[in-house]
This record gives C-alpha cells, sequence and structure tokens, in this order.
C-alpha cells in the first residue's frame, strides 16, 4: 500500500482508535492509502474530518481524559500546524500523549511522484516546520523512507505514554508518502514499551514519616489523584489521617468537594499553620504574592515530573521529591505510612477539618443562591451541580468540562473523571472540542462543557457544532455570558485595585459587546438552543439540554451572567 495509507494501519497497531484530521493537499497518498486499505478489508482507526485544528487537538485531549489511551492528530502543513500549536501546547502542559502528525509541502519541483503542483506548495515551505511545536513535544522527527513508518511510530507512541506524558511529532513529507511499503509486518505488536517511572523508595520512606508526624498536614491538588482505585484510596488515607485537602485551581478532581477533609479552593489560611505540606501534581501551588511562605519543616513534592522540568522559572520549595504517575506514588506513599503508627490528636484534627470543609461549603452554598443583582457563575454551578447530581444517583457518569465557566466547590464534584479544568497554558477554546472527544470516547456519559462567551469563540464554535452533528455527539455547551474577557478583568483588578481601569465605567480591551447571537450559531447546526436570562428559567432549561443531549442531539444554553 501507499505509505500513507500505512501509518494508519500501524497506528492501529498501536491501540490508537481515532485520528482527527484535517485534510489538505499533502494528503492525496493518505487518501489513497485509506481507500485501497478499506477495499482490502484492512482494519483501521477511525479517520474523522475535523474541520478546524484546535477543534481536533482539544477532541484527542479530551479523548485521553477519559480513556487514557492516547489518539493521533492528522494536520495539512504548516499552517495547519500553526493552528494546532495551541493544543500542542495545552497537551504539553497538563501531561497528555498524544501522536501529531503533519504534511510537510513537497521538497522536489519536478521529476519525483508527488513533487510540488500547486502554488501554494512553494508558499507553504518552512525552514523548520517543527518550530512551531518543538518546544510542546517531548520528540519530533521528519520521516525520511517509508520503512521507517513502523520503527518511527512505535519510537513516537511509547515516548508519547513514558512518564512524564506528552504529545510527540513526526513531519510526513509528501513524496514519502507516495511511495509503496510492504504491509505484512504493520500490523505487528509494538517493538518498544513506554517507560512508567516509580517513586524512590528512600524518598517515599521520608515523606510517609514526615506526614505520619505532622501536626498540620496539608495536600495542595491540582491534576488529580491518579486512576479510580487511588483517587479512592487518597480519600480514605485523608479522612483517616486527618490530612487537610485543597483543590487549588483544579485542572481535575482529586478529592470529591463535599469531603469532610476538603477545605476549599484557598489554600492561603491552611498553608500558613502547616508543617507539612504536599505539593500533589501541582504546577503553581499558590500565589506568592498573596498567600504567605509556607513555614512548614517539610515539603514534599509529587506527580509524573514533581520540578516541572518543561518551565524555566519555577521556585516553589521541594524538600522531598516522588517521582511517577499519580496512581502509583499515592499507594505507595499511603502504604508506607500504614506501616507506621498514628500519632495523637489525628481525631480532633480530623473533627476540626470536617467542621471547617462543611462551613467553607455553607459559604458557598450560600453565595450561589444570591440572585439580587441577577444571575452568577455561582449560581449556575450550583444549579448544573443539582441536575447532574440527579443523574449520578441514577448511576449516568457525567464529567464536566470548565474553561473560565462553572466553578468547582459552587459545582458539587464527587467521581474520578467528573471534572476537567481549562490547561494552565490558557490555550481559550479548548473545553467544547474536550468535551466532544470525550463524549466520542465514552457515549453512554453525560459531558457538559461549560465557557465564557469569549472561549465559546475561540472553539471555533461553528466548526465544534458542526462535527457534533455529524458524528452525534449529544454534548450540552453551557456559556456563561458576561459580554466581556472576565479573565482579564480580574487580572487587572488584582494588579491595580484601586486603578483607573477598575474605577472605569468601561475597563479598556475587555469587552464583548455586543454579543452575538449564540443561539442562532448552534441552531445552524440543528442543535437545542435556547438563551436564559431569568433565575427562575435555569433549572427547566438545565434539564431540557441533558434530556436533548441524551437523544444524541447537542444542545447550547446561552446563560446572561453578572461579571465576575
Amino acid at each position: 500500500m501507499t505509505a500513507g495509507g500505512a501509518i494508519f494501519t500501524r497506528l492501529k497497531a498501536l491501540g490508537v482508535d481515532v485520528v482527527f484530521a484535517n485534510s489538505g493537499t499533502d494528503f492525496p497518498p493518505i487518501i489513497e492509502g485509506l481507500a485501497e486499505a478499506a477495499a482490502a478489508g484492512v482494519d483501521l482507526p477511525a479517520a474523522l474530518v475535523i474541520p478546524h485544528e484546535h477543534a481536533a487537538m482539544g477532541m484527542a485531549h479530551g479523548y485521553f481524559l477519559v480513556t487514557g489511551r492516547p489518539q493521533a492528530v492528522m494536520l495539512h502543513t504548516n499552517v495547519g500546524l500553526s493552528n494546532g500549536a495551541t493544543g500542542a501546547i495545552n497537551a504539553a502542559c497538563e501531561h497528555i500523549p498524544m501522536i501529531l502528525m503533519s504534511g510537510r509541502t513537497p521538497v522536489t519541483e519536478a521529476g519525483r511522484f508527488g513533487a510540488r503542483t500547486v502554488p501554494i506548495a512553494w508558499g507553504q515551505e518552512m525552514r523548520d516546520q517543527t518550530a512551531l511545536v518543538r518546544e510542546a513535544v517531548k520528540w519530533d522527527y521528519e520521516l525520511r523512507y517509508p520503512e521507517q513508518i513502523a520503527p518511527l511510530l512505535d519510537r513516537a507512541s511509547a515516548i508519547a505514554m513514558s512518564t512524564p506524558k506528552g504529545p510527540v511529532y513526526l513531519s510526513l513529507p509528501r513524496e514519502v508518502l507516495c511511495e509503496p511499503v510492504a504491509a505484512e509486518d504493520l500490523a505487528a505488536p509494538a517493538s518498544i514499551a513506554p517507560v512508567r517511572v516509580a517513586p524512590d523508595p528512600a524518598a517515599v520512606a521520608a515523606a510517609a514519616e514526615a506526614l505520619a508526624g505532622a501536626r498540620a498536614p496539608l495536600v495542595i491538588a491540582q491534576r488529580g489523584a491518579g486512576d479510580a482505585e487511588s483517587f479512592a484510596a487518597f480519600a480514605a488515607w485523608a479522612e483517616e489521617w486527618g490530612i487537610a485537602v485543597s483543590s487549588w485551581w483544579a485542572t481535575h478532581l482529586a478529592i470529591p468537594t463535599d469531603h469532610p477533609c476538603h477545605v476549599g479552593a484557598d489554600p492561603g489560611p491552611w498553608l500558613a499553620e502547616a508543617d507539612v505540606v504536599v505539593i500533589l501534581d501541582a504546577l503553581a501551588p499558590w500565589w506568592p504574592d498573596i498567600h504567605p511562605v509556607p513555614a512548614a519543616e517539610t515539603v514534599v513534592t509529587m506527580g509524573p515530573d514533581p520540578v516541572f522540568s518543561r518551565f524555566p522559572v519555577r521556585g516553589f520549595r521541594s524538600d522531598i521529591a516522588l517521582r511517577g504517575e499519580n496512581a502509583d506514588t499515592i499507594p505507595a506513599l499511603i502504604a508506607a505510612m500504614d506501616r507506621l503508627p498514628r500519632p495523637s490528636g489525628v481525631a480532633a484534627r480530623r473533627a476540626r477539618l470536617a467542621a471547617a470543609s462543611a462551613a467553607e461549603r455553607a459559604k458557598l452554598e450560600a453565595a450561589a443562591a444570591d440572585t439580587s443583582r441577577g444571575m452568577t457563575k455561582a449560581f449556575v454551578s450550583a444549579a448544573l451541580g443539582r441536575a447532574l447530581e440527579a443523574r449520578e444517583v441514577a448511576g449516568q457518569a457525567t464529567s464536566v468540562f470548565s474553561e473560565l465557566g462553572t466553578k468547582l466547590g459552587f459545582l458539587s464534584r464527587r467521581a474520578p473523571l467528573s471534572w476537567f479544568q481549562e490547561p494552565h497554558s490558557g490555550g481559550l477554546g479548548w473545553s467544547f472540542p474536550a468535551a466532544m472527544g470525550a463524549k466520542l470516547a465514552d457515549p453512554a456519559r453525560t459531558v457538559v462543557a461549560t465557557m465564557g462567551d469569549g472561549s465559546y469563540m475561540f472553539a471555533n464554535p461553528t466548526a465544534c457544532h458542526q462535527v457534533a452533528e455529524a458524528l452525534g455527539l449529544g454534548v450540552v455547551v453551557i456559556i456563561l455570558n458576561n459580554e466581556e474577557w472576565g479573565a482579564v478583568r480580574a487580572s487587572v483588578v488584582g494588579l491595580y485595585p484601586n486603578g483607573a481601569a477598575a474605577r472605569a465605567n468601561q475597563m479598556p480591551l475587555t469587552a464583548l459587546k455586543p454579543t452575538p447571537d449564540f443561539v442562532r450559531t448552534a441552531e445552524a447546526s440543528r442543535a437545542f438552543a435556547r438563551r436564559v436570562t431569568d433565575p427562575a428559567d435555569l433549572a427547566a432549561a438545565l434539564e431540557a439540554a441533558l434530556e436533548a443531549a441524551d437523544t444524541g442531539r447537542q444542545a447550547l444554553l446561552d446563560v446572561a451572567v453578572l461579571p465576575d
């Protein structure tokens, strides 16, 4: 078959279910190869047309989040890769593995099959196309010969899935893709196994001793607590030992929001008194200009890359580092502590945390209930939590992908895979396609994407709605529409609380008015869509949207909310 078609055969052997593709003039040998393979009955990954590259990257991201299996993205030369670069940055920041590929414009002008034809073959050439994503990927290479397809994809897959996980990139010149390649060995098992790093036993023992003897231990968690088993073990361990857990800017759920040791989103009050602090997979565990510098005797860092080596500047203290996947480091730490005696005072500490946790939830509930001036993000978050809880009681799995939208805490979440927030890289337009990827991976799951109006526009919504309709993805999209860049406003007020911008009737460079009619954007793809302006109408609108999604129809609610 053509080398272009051989790529798909090999990806299937490596466990890839889907190739999210945005094709171009470099794709003829790939498309011909797909047709050849289909005619021959070869088992291939699903090749899906995604009409914007950022959506393709987001869908691969979301697919991995609910399955733990990396997928592939195939883009068009440098222009397609540039549109996908933000998704690569998001994936790198969150340690999301994927095999990213893009064509490369032909290098020959004549005399070789696949050489340049149309003018863009000249216009799209770059001296270093990979530079568009090099800082975001773990490995990159350019395919030189067709017989390299299997070994290079094997290597790419193994590196992507090795601790710490992340995206990899392979460039595909059109002339090479046009060459024939033997198909006999393309379905063979992978030739390279990924590396899974285990924590140093001595470091585990030291961390266990520090925590077992702690007076006021604190865990600051951002990126979850591993798989379902380690998630449950982490919650039980925190309660058994009476350890405070803060979900500071959590992109994944580490502990149920109503857990008696969950002290909320702000670690500040607990950080001030903690004698042992555990930074659990947290890129930035506190704000240095807001929170007190911890006077803790010991700071333990845990995660796939506990010092976050990709980032040039990161000076958070680390006395003991446990490197490994959270599903490995958490059970190892728990097992080491099980061998140690419990100190006196754990019961009293546990009771204090339970009281503080209940008080924090009561404060959030009161704030969410206040609609005296109109709907807030807190109000919408609480309402969505109630709507999803009714489904969870009936055994339905649910996931919320929030991007400057609903807020954890106001929105109750209890199960692993139930909460995902935008990556700290800040590549906007993530939650809508990530939710679609999750729904594609797990059609029985109720999947909701919540976002600000600016984030919705960044998602290339026309492309996302088209894909959702084409694939029958019953996702619910909730726009929390405050007609502005709320995050930008908050950042300005944070730096200049008494400045001219904060006092201005209209803060410069933040307004998104007049707001587009997002309902009509969704209706163009036959979605259920409704605008909600009255708090009294929200619960019914949420239920109607969820019911529409149950039938495989996408749904959108454009909810008017107050500025943050």
